[in-house]
């Protein structure tokens, strides 16, 4: 099989600000990403056997114990149509005190209950824990119902992030999701940012799986108004959107950051359906108790703002052609759509 290439390698690029080293959210230092990629059986769906397409990501904001350093972090909720974990509190003290994950919608609880057991581990005699946890809804591909992500798969998770290079396109959460009608998953990317005259990286991960097909814009090609996929989705999935950056921000100054998020997935033709949750984490792992002017934040905005949009687009172009329960099937994007 021809490996499927992001949107830079195809000699393509989006925006005015310049990618990070590798165009990933794991150039903002000491951030780490993990999958466990679920994949086995096919024909038709039998429930808590499968066929089973789905997983588990984590995201490290740095390789500390998160609980004891947390990072400043913020919530954005465009449509609530969701069923995530830990979000009031991240935005009620203004910090993420846990791995940032994603999963399958029925799975969340039990990734959160996971999580929770990783915290337990790793701070003995604390008995409290806010486990942030996100979520998309892969059931046309995924047997959903029998929630196979376990406890080992989100450790393993975990325990298994990795910097600089990580996989995008059908591996952990996004290994059974739909972006715009055509095969969705991870994507990433990241854009370097000059503030107050020090300069920072801006990161985004996104877990696709959400879109109107007719509505798929890439670049200055409106894709949705001429190209359909095979099978158009008979609801809108949702969107997750990670947001990171060094650049040292207050909680209130992040919030304002995740908020403009939702311009780089209307660049891509997001619209925000009514069944599509859509949702943004950010995070800030900047040291010390600094933040930025205000009148500089414009350059943090757009940072995250390219980044979302790229990093959907590398979603996009990354995941491949995938069959799942019933016979069901996700076609990749064509990569000469793009061109």
């Amino acid at each position: 099989m021809t490996q499927r290439l992001r949107y830079r390698e195809l000699g393509l690029t989006l925006g005015n600000l310049s990618p990070g080293q590798d165009n990933s959210i794991t150039d903002i230092p000491e951030v780490s990403v993990g999958h466990v990629t679920l994949i086995s059986g096919n024909g038709s769906l039998d429930i808590g056997t499968g066929p089973v397409r789905t997983g588990v990501t984590a995201i490290l904001p740095h390789q500390d114990n998160i609980f004891e350093r947390k990072v400043t972090g913020a919530v954005h909720i465009i449509n609530g149509f969701g069923k995530s974990v830990g979000f009031p509190q991240v935005n009620e003290l203004g910090v993420i005190e846990s791995p940032i994950m994603l999963t399958n919608t029925l799975n969340t609880w039990r990734v959160a209950d996971a999580t929770i057991d990783y915290l337990t581990m790793t701070n003995p005699g604390t008995y409290s824990f806010n486990p942030v946890v996100g979520e998309c809804n892969d059931s046309y591909l995924n047997d959903m119902v029998g929630r196979h992500v376990t406890k080992d798969h989100v450790l393993s998770a975990i325990s298994q992030a990795t910097r600089p290079n990580i996989d995008e396109g059908n591996v952990g959460a996004g290994t059974g999701m739909t972006g715009w009608g055509w095969k969705g998953g991870i994507g990433t990317s990241s854009r370097l940012i000059t503030v107050d005259s020090e300069s920072y990286v801006v990161g985004a991960l996104v877990l696709v799986n959400t879109g109107v097909p007719s509505e798929l814009r890439i670049g200055t090609k409106h894709i949705g108004k001429t190209n359909t996929p095979p099978k158009t989705p008979s609801a809108p999935g949702s969107i997750m959107m990670v947001v990171g950056t060094n650049c040292p921000v207050e909680s209130r100054q992040l919030l304002r950051v995740a908020k403009r998020a939702v311009f780089g997935l209307a660049r891509v033709g997001g619209t925000a359906e009514h069944g599509s949750g859509d949702f943004v984490i950010a995070f800030s792992n900047a040291a010390g108790s600094k933040s930025v002017k205000e009148d500089s934040m414009t350059t943090v905005f757009l940072g995250a703002i390219e980044a979302v949009e790229e990093s959907i687009v590398n979603a996009l172009l990354k995941a491949e052609t995938m069959t799942g329960r019933d016979g069901n099937t996700r076609t990749a994007l064509p990569i000469d759509l793009v061109r």
